[in-house]
C-alpha cells in the first residue's frame, strides 16, 4: 500500500496543552492522522554556520512520522525569510508595494529546496505519493525530477494565487511558473486561484487547455483542482466545551457582566487586516451610541516573524490603535478593546469563540482562513453567534449565504454590519448557522484530503466535482 509523504516548510508536530499551530499545520494534520504517513521538513531550528546540517531527525508518534531537518542561519535568511516571506508573502497577498526581491535571496531559495529534495530522496518507495505544500516548495517537482525521483508528486496552495499581472512583478516568475509545472496536479483554495494560474500558464508559457481543470505544456499534463480545506466539525464542537467552564472563561464572563463580546484570533500579519478591522470598531461606537459599554472586542494576535521590520511596525500601529481607542472610550467598568499579543491552546481558542456573539474575521486577503470555519463550529447550536466575514477571504465562496460578508477597506460599512451582527435576533441567527455548518460539515477536512489525493492517484482527472459554495 503506497505511503503518503507530506513536504511543507514547517513541521509542526500537535500536542494536547500546546499553543495552537496555523491553518496549514492544522490541517496537515488532522488530514495525516487519518492516514498515517510521514511528515518532512524543516524543524524551525536555526544552526549557525556557513553549511547547514545533514541529520534527520526521525519521530514517530502514532502513525505519523515526522522527518525533519534544521537550517543554516544563510538558509533561513535566504529561503525563509528573503525570497519566502520577503518577497512571494506580499506578492500572493495582493501588496506587491511591500514585496522586495534580491537575487541571491532567490538563489537561496531555489538551492533550499533542492538541499530538501536530497534529504528526502533517501526516505522514499516507489509507490509513495508526495504532497507539497505552500508557497515555500513551489520549485519542489522540479528539483525532484532532476534528482530521478519518479512519484507522482501534488501540489497545493494554502495562500492566494495572484493575477497574472501581479505574479509577473516577481523578477524570477517564468521561471517559477515553469517550475510548477512539473508538478502532477496543482491545488487551490478557491475557483479564482485556479483561473489566475491557469491564465498564466496559457498566456505565458504557452501551455495548451485541456478543459477546465488540465493543463498541457512541453508533452505533460498537470491537473488544475479547486480543494477548499475544511475542518471537522464533530471535532471543534467538542474541543469548544473542554474549557467552557474553565477559571478562564468564567472569569471572562463575569468581567463583561452581560456585555456583547466579539472576538478575533489571527497570526499578527499585514494581510489580515487588523488596523482596518480596529478602526471599524472605532467607528462603530462612534456611529452608534448604544454599544457603548455594552460590547466588548477581543483581538487575539501572537506575533509572528518579529525578526521582519515589516511586521514590527505592525505591532505598534496596532498598539498604538489599541491605545487611542481605549483612551477615548473606556470608563471606569468598561474597556471596550482587549489586544492580546500571545497564543492559546487551541481548544481554549475554540471555547472563546463559544462564549462570543460576532465572529470577527475580515482578512485583506486570505486563501481560506480556517477561524472562520472554526468559528461556526464551535457555536453553541441552541444560540449561535454570528459570522462577519470579508469578502476577500476564501471561506467566503462557501460560507457567503450564512456569514454577514464585508469589505475590509470600508470602515463605515463594516461598522454598520457590526451593528448589524450584535442585534440580529435569533431566529436569524440559526437560519444563518445551520446553513454554515451543514456546509461544513459536507466539505470536511476528509473531503479535501481524499479528493486531492485521488486526483493525484489517477492519470487523467475526472471531471470535476465541486463541493457546495455559495452561488
Amino acid at each position: 500500500m503506497s505511503r503518503l509523504i507530506v513536504v511543507s516548510n514547517r513541521v509542526a508536530p500537535i500536542a494536547e496543552g500546546k499553543p495552537t499551530a496555523g491553518g496549514l499545520a492544522v490541517g496537515v494534520f488532522d488530514a495525516l492522522k487519518q492516514t498515517g504517513g510521514v511528515w518532512f521538513g524543516w524543524s524551525g531550528d536555526i544552526v549557525d554556520g556557513s553549511i547547514s546540517p545533514e541529520e534527520i531527525h526521525s519521530e514517530t508518534r502514532d502513525n505519523i512520522t515526522y522527518a525533519t531537518v534544521a537550517l543554516s542561519r544563510t538558509d533561513y535568511d535566504q529561503y525563509y525569510r528573503g525570497f519566502s516571506n520577503g518577497t512571494l508573502w506580499p506578492i500572493f497577498h495582493y501588496r506587491p508595494d511591500l514585496s522586495r526581491y534580491d537575487r541571491r535571496e532567490y538563489a537561496g531559495y531555489c538551492r533550499v529546496n533542492h538541499w530538501l529534495v536530497a534529504r528526502l530522496k533517501p526516505l522514499l518507495r516507489p509507490d509513495d505519493r508526495l504532497w507539497i505544500h505552500d508557497y515555500h516548495l513551489l520549485p519542489f517537482a522540479r528539483a525532484c525530477r532532476e534528482a530521478g525521483i519518479e512519484n507522482r508528486i501534488g501540489f497545493f496552495l494554502h495562500i492566494p494565487f495572484p493575477a497574472d499581472s501581479v505574479m509577473a512583478t516577481v523578477p524570477p516568475h517564468r521561471e517559477l511558473m515553469e517550475a510548477m509545472c512539473a508538478y502532477d496536479l496543482v491545488g487551490f483554495q478557491t475557483d479564482a486561484d485556479r483561473r489566475a494560474f491557469m491564465d498564466y500558464v496559457c498566456r505565458r508559457l504557452g501551455a495548451a487547455r485541456r478543459g477546465d481543470r488540465q493543463v498541457e505544456l512541453a508533452g505533460h499534463r498537470i491537473g488544475v483542482g479547486v480543494y477548499p480545506i475544511g475542518i471537522y466539525p464533530d471535532e471543534i464542537q467538542q474541543l469548544s466545551l473542554k474549557h467552557s467552564r474553565s477559571r478562564q472563561i468564567t472569569n471572562l464572563k463575569q468581567g463583561l457582566q452581560q456585555r456583547r463580546l466579539m472576538v478575533s484570533v489571527d497570526r499578527l500579519d499585514y494581510s489580515k487586516g487588523l488596523v482596518e478591522r480596529f478602526t471599524a470598531f472605532e467607528r462603530l461606537l462612534e456611529m452608534t451610541p448604544a454599544h457603548r459599554g455594552q460590547v466588548t472586542f477581543v483581538q487575539i494576535a501572537p506575533p509572528s516573524r518579529s525578526d521582519v521590520e515589516q511586521y514590527r511596525q505592525i505591532r505598534r500601529q496596532l498598539e498604538s490603535a489599541a491605545g487611542r481607542i481605549n483612551g477615548r472610550w473606556s470608563d471606569l467598568s468598561w474597556t471596550p478593546l482587549r489586544y492580546i499579543n500571545k497564543s492559546y491552546d487551541r481548544s481554549m481558542l475554540m471555547s472563546l469563540f463559544r462564549a462570543s456573539q460576532v465572529g470577527y474575521v475580515t482578512p485583506l486577503r486570505d486563501g481560506m482562513n480556517l477561524v472562520a470555519k472554526e468559528y461556526v463550529a464551535a457555536q453553541p447550536p441552541h444560540d449561535p453567534g454570528v459570522l462577519v466575514l470579508s469578502e476577500f477571504a476564501g471561506a467566503a465562496e462557501e460560507l457567503g449565504d450564512g456569514a454577514l460578508l464585508v469589505n475590509p477597506y470600508d470602515p463605515d460599512g463594516m461598522a454598520e454590519t457590526l451593528d448589524r451582527a450584535l442585534t440580529m435576533p435569533l431566529p436569524e441567527r440559526l437560519a444563518r448557522y445551520r446553513v454554515m455548518l451543514a456546509r461544513l460539515n459536507d466539505n470536511n477536512l476528509s473531503r479535501w484530503r481524499d479528493r486531492f489525493l485521488n486526483d493525484l492517484q489517477g492519470d487523467a482527472m475526472a471531471p470535476e466535482v465541486r463541493p457546495d459554495v455559495a452561488a
